[in-house]
């Protein structure tokens, strides 16, 4: 196949197995198929070919061209400017393009046609300058070597497995459906094309091949397009770069993770919690020290751990095992650079004489409400070389790191492409829990430790995210975000946590990779819920499950007496059962919309077990800083029907048949005092009128600071304190600071709406 000037010419070549090779040319790009066959194909069959892909180019230039004129200021702003740069360069003339993914055998790919040069504010997007781990994308380089996204393109499966439907109706009349992502041995049936069009993908450098094939396997095509893609698997950005996301659009990251995917700043943030809320709850990271600024401080405590005491050093934006050494002398300690100096667990769990951590899979499809879910399985990467506690040994990585990128470089590294062996230096999470019970460990009781560690450490970073989210995303369906969680188990088998990952690897070296991560992300993409966008000109209602969101709505603004109701439920004692739990006396739209979209989740979770909220998650609410509505709202939800979800299912459903959860004037479904039963010795709250509740947003300009949103409300004697009197007002900041004070009165009158 040969390249010239924009145009195909057609050469015989050699292609493994006798592969046919068919190609259809067109201004907007090219697409290749591999399709086994004896003999080449006929020209008469090229020229036919040649031709329906000619109309079909011309069907998607008008439809592009009309997309365009709905959105006339996007067209603009990303049009490419005359006599710029390209961001691929043509392929050179005589260029054989092929696929080179010798396990397949026959793949089809769907690139883009070559893209305009994305402009200058989405290429600053991508740096570290906010503390994040990813490199900066360099624009010149980028418009001279193709990314790996084109280098290596998507492969679909050759399969005969079971068709599924491409989108996945709601449980809940009037909610839009959600697209399918499969297995390997499953196939998705085509959507229709004026929908199909719309499966857009933006490719990044850092794409893995696991997200790639997976999302090719839904016909989603790669493009490097800034505005009219779906989804996108890429690096983390400054958070002023988030508003450049469309309401349809979902990048796989939060702005503010870097709170506790940096390791300084996860220190900083978990020492802060065991400061307010003590040792016992906040013991799980090894004491750390940030240096410079720490360094009379880490003396004194080496010294006190005496000689013997064995400390591990890291840059504290590393990955993968680069820069970190474990010392004991003072002499051995790096000077004049930011680090992080973390004591060493000399005393970890041990198989075989050798020691291991445990990547745990932690995803986030929402901070507001927060929604935590944790994979089933993961992996257990032992060090290649058997433990010793001796001074000596410190210098050997093979043996006091179990990084994979570390151990692999060792020639007595051993392979596992088994998912159910407990052999070699990597094995399944699964394996290892049936390797533990075999000798009489409660596996359960650790895995409930990891629940609860994973639990606090994603709410410390909670206010952060929340408050960059308001100041920089335009709805919380564009993010969701994966966490690595790296843990180790010390000789009494408790958890700690090394790291938090906001990037974790989904490289598949073997088997056993690709069989853990790849269901993993499988199932985490049909979490993440991604749709189809709701524009009338752009969809048509072929598809009989997504005729459904045809009458769905952008739901409205909260109404003035949902206001109300949030602020009465954010002011009462959390001690007080019987309150909080009528909060589910009166489902207001607003209510019905958010369970309706957590159950739907919940409905999609494949492999992952949501650990927060759950019918024993009240716990956590104190950990909060400032308590926000939907988390109590859920909490209590969970206590009532956790164990009964047909039922609630089933009462949601009746409220979304009547299009309750897209606004309504039903009485039955507005907050007022009357619908509360409280106990003849209890004093009943007086509610003020709906219109008397002002809420005013005052937001920082200045990228490091976070949202302040001011509650006012005036006349609500159930909402004030004890000095006050109806005729006064309580104004209260909710997350004002970046980094709350220590003694901040917790059952202060804060709240969010």
């Amino acid at each position: 196949i040969s390249v010239r000037s924009g145009s195909v010419t057609w050469e015989k070549v050699d292609i493994n197995r006798s592969n046919t090779c068919t190609q259809s040319s067109g201004t907007d790009g090219f697409v290749i198929q591999l399709k086994q066959s004896n003999m080449i194909q006929s020209s008469s069959q090229i020229h036919r070919q040649e031709t329906k892909d000619k109309k079909h180019n011309e069907t998607n230039k008008r439809c592009t061209k009309e997309h365009f004129s709905q959105n006339g200021d996007k067209m603009q702003e990303h049009t490419e400017e005359p006599g710029s740069k390209k961001l691929f360069k043509q392929p050179a003339e005589d260029q054989v393009i092929e696929e080179a993914q010798p396990w397949r055998s026959g793949c089809k790919m769907q690139v883009d046609g070559v893209e305009e040069e994305p402009p200058d504010w989405l290429e600053n997007l991508f740096s570290d300058h906010d503390g994040s781990d990813c490199s900066v994308i360099d624009a010149s380089s980028t418009a001279s070597t193709p990314p790996a996204s084109v280098e290596e393109p998507m492969v679909v499966e050759d399969h005969n497995g079971e068709e599924r439907a491409a989108l996945v109706p709601s449980l809940f009349p009037l909610m839009p459906p959600t697209l399918y992502f499969s297995t390997a041995n499953e196939k998705v049936e085509l959507l229709p094309a004026e929908q199909r069009r719309l499966l857009k993908w933006k490719m990044s450098t850092v794409t893995p091949n696991i997200v790639k094939h997976t999302i090719a396997r839904s016909h989603f095509k790669a493009t490097k397009r800034n505005h009219d893609w779906l989804g996108c698997w890429g690096h983390h950005m400054k958070s002023p770069g988030f508003k450049a996301l469309g309401e349809h659009q979902k990048l796989n990251h939060f702005p503010g993770t870097f709170e506790i995917g940096r390791k300084d700043r996860l220190w900083r943030n978990l020492s802060k919690m065991q400061l307010r809320f003590g040792k016992k709850e906040f013991s799980f990271l090894p004491r750390t020290f940030i240096l410079p600024q720490d360094i009379k401080l880490l003396r004194k405590a080496w010294e006190d751990g005496g000689s013997t005491q064995k400390w591990i050093v890291k840059p504290p934006a590393s990955a993968r095992g680069m820069g970190i050494q474990v010392i004991h002398k003072w002499s051995q300690m790096p000077k004049k650079r930011p680090l992080l100096v973390q004591k060493y667990l000399q005393k970890p769990y041990l198989i075989g004489g050798n020691k291991f951590d445990l990547r745990i899979y932690v995803y986030v499809p929402s901070y507001d409400p927060l929604r935590i879910y944790m994979f089933s399985d993961g992996l257990v990467r032992f060090a290649s070389c058997k433990y010793s506690s001796s001074t000596k040994t410190l210098g050997n990585k093979f043996m006091h790191l179990t990084n994979y990128s570390v151990n692999k470089k060792n020639s007595e590294y051993q392979t596992n492409s088994d998912n159910k062996a407990c052999q070699g230096h990597k094995w399944a999470l699964k394996a290892l829990w049936l390797y533990l019970g075999s000798k009489g460990i409660n596996t359960t009781l650790i895995w409930g430790k990891i629940k609860d560690i994973v639990i606090k450490t994603i709410i410390a970073s909670e206010p952060y995210v929340n408050n960059l989210l308001k100041m920089h995303v335009k709805t919380t369906y564009s993010c969701h975000e994966l966490f690595g969680f790296d843990i180790m188990l010390d000789e009494n088998l408790k958890p700690w946590i090394l790291e938090v990952n906001i990037s974790p690897s989904l490289h598949s070296n073997s088997e056993l990779d690709i069989s853990i991560k790849g269901q993993m992300i499988r199932d985490l993409l049909n979490l993440a819920g991604f749709q189809i966008p709701q524009r009338e000109k752009e969809i048509s209602s072929c598809s009989s499950a997504s005729s459904s969101s045809n009458r769905e709505r952008t739901k409205p603004d909260l109404s003035a007496d949902e206001k109300v109701k949030r602020a009465f439920f954010l002011t009462q004692p959390s001690a007080d059962q019987d309150l909080v739990s009528s909060v589910l006396d009166v489902l207001t739209p607003e209510d019905v919309h958010v369970l309706a979209e957590s159950e739907d989740e919940l409905s999609r979770r494949g492999e992952f077990e949501r650990i927060f909220p759950s019918q024993s998650s009240s716990r956590y609410l104190r950990f909060f800083e400032c308590l926000r509505y939907p988390n109590i709202l859920l909490d209590q939800w969970e206590q009532k029907y956790w164990n009964n979800r047909t039922k609630c299912i089933s009462l949601l459903k009746s409220f979304c048949e009547k299009g309750v959860h897209l606004g309504t004037s039903d009485p039955a479904h507005m907050w007022a005092r009357g619908n509360y039963n409280f106990g003849s010795e209890r004093e009943k709250p007086t509610v003020m009128s709906p219109s008397r509740v002002l809420v005013s947003h005052q937001t920082a300009t200045d990228e490091d600071l976070l949202d302040s949103e001011v509650v006012t409300v005036s006349s609500l004697p159930g909402l004030l304190s004890s000095g006050s009197s109806p005729g006064s007002s309580v104004s209260s900041s909710v997350c004002s600071s970046p980094q709350p004070s220590l003694t901040q009165n917790l059952l202060s009158q804060q709240f969010s709406l």
